[in-house]
């Protein structure tokens, strides 16, 4: 199995929850962690899993004006975010399973779901996506809540299967 993960991080909890999910994969076969910005256009026809993930902001995916408003709390945020890539990816190859993630802080207190608006702007896009999960921070930029990255291993050993 080749899986790649493609991961939008802006104070680093979401790149910490793609690692780890990327860890758990890695059980049932190849798999390529890689930023948004430098993911690839054109995804491989050899590509049997795609996971993308990122942070919720303003109950979805960033868009250029919170990516710019992180800039403000002098951070360096990514040029582009899942919600572009995904607009511009290629289609993908015929049986590819798509599962997304998203880090969020609230366990349910607070609507929205970065994951939830990946798995329709992937939808949107032709593609079938089999999952979606959250995994949760204690504050804005974090950091994740105990257990999560044990919970992004194992759920990753789930779909490396």
């Amino acid at each position: 199995m080749k899986a790649l993960i493609v991961y939008e991080s802006q104070f680093g909890n979401t790149e910490q929850v793609a690692r780890a999910i990327g860890e758990g994969v890695a059980t049932g076969g190849e798999v390529e962690v890689v930023a948004v910005d430098v993911a690839p256009a054109t995804l491989p026809a050899d590509l049997d899993l795609l996971l993308v993930g990122g942070p919720i902001h303003v109950f979805s995916m960033s868009r250029a004006q919170t990516r710019a408003d992180v800039a403000k709390d002098d951070r360096t945020p990514t040029q582009s975010g899942i919600r572009e890539w995904l607009a511009g990816v290629t289609a993908a190859p015929t049986g590819l399973r798509i599962a997304t993630f998203g880090t969020k802080q609230g366990h349910g207190r607070l609507s929205g779901s970065a994951a939830t608006a990946a798995a329709k702007a992937a939808r949107a896009h032709g593609m079938t996506v089999d999952a979606a999960r959250d995994f949760f921070v204690t504050g804005r930029s974090g950091p994740l809540e105990e257990g999560e990255l044990e919970r992004a291993s194992a759920w990753g050993r789930t779909l490396g299967r």
